[in-house]
């Protein structure tokens, strides 16, 4: 290893004990506000959700781990009126009124091409030949990490202050055809972002118990 890759390595490990030193555990405060006690919401207040808060939110989501660093997923805000009658003609009826009110709605999508950027996204090694020639390979690992990270789209949309919404109910291929046509970008999900109308909510669903669910052997 070259001089330089050893500085990067150090810096890259001295990086970790310093957040580790600054936090080493959340407080409950935070986990309640992430995960434990947030909510899925269906109706929204009509304060705006800035540009800034955006691109702050993509910032922490590519943070998060994907295998390889991979990074396949892409994402289109969708927010004037224009765009949201597009994106309406996609989803089920009952999903509408929920778009077209929440400030800013997000279409999580994939890019199956993803590999293409791996010398850029994973420089120290050329992945490429994992996935050249094998698109069913390159389409699960885009789909599952694309997933991923937008899980932590959400969770950091949450960090920031705002609430979510995430939705399926909707057509891929409508969605694909009018918003990724030539792309080759594929939608997932949905996720409405904005501040909550929270009298719209009911109460928490039930959850399994550790015993039910999990093994530690």
């Amino acid at each position: 290893m070259t001089q330089v890759g050893d500085t990067a390595r150090a810096d890259a490990q001295a990086a970790v004990r310093a957040v580790r030193a600054a936090c080493s555990h959340l407080d409950d405060a935070s986990i309640d506000m992430i995960l434990r006690d947030a909510r899925s919401h269906y109706a929204w207040t009509d304060r705006p959700v800035p540009d800034a808060l955006l691109r702050e939110i993509y910032d922490i989501t590519i943070a998060g781990p994907t295998s390889m660093n991979t990074c396949p997923a892409r994402f289109i805000f969708v927010r004037s009126a224009q765009a949201k009658q597009r994106l309406a003609k996609s989803l089920k009826e009952k999903n509408i009124d929920k778009m077209m009110e929440a400030p800013v709605t997000a279409i999580i999508a994939y890019d199956p091409q993803f590999w293409t950027h791996l010398p850029f996204l994973f420089p120290h090694e050329d992945r490429r030949p994992h996935f050249e020639d094998k698109p069913a390979h390159a389409e699960e690992t885009a789909f599952r990490n694309a997933t991923l990270q937008g899980a932590y789209f959400m969770i950091a949309a949450r960090a920031v202050g705002l609430d979510v919404g995430a939705m399926s109910g909707f057509s891929n291929a409508i969605v694909d055809a009018e918003f990724f046509a030539g792309s080759g970008w594929k939608s997932n999900f949905l996720c409405n972002i904005g501040y909550a109308d929270e009298t719209a909510l009911f109460q928490k669903l039930p959850r399994f118990a550790f015993e039910e669910v999990c093994s530690i052997i």
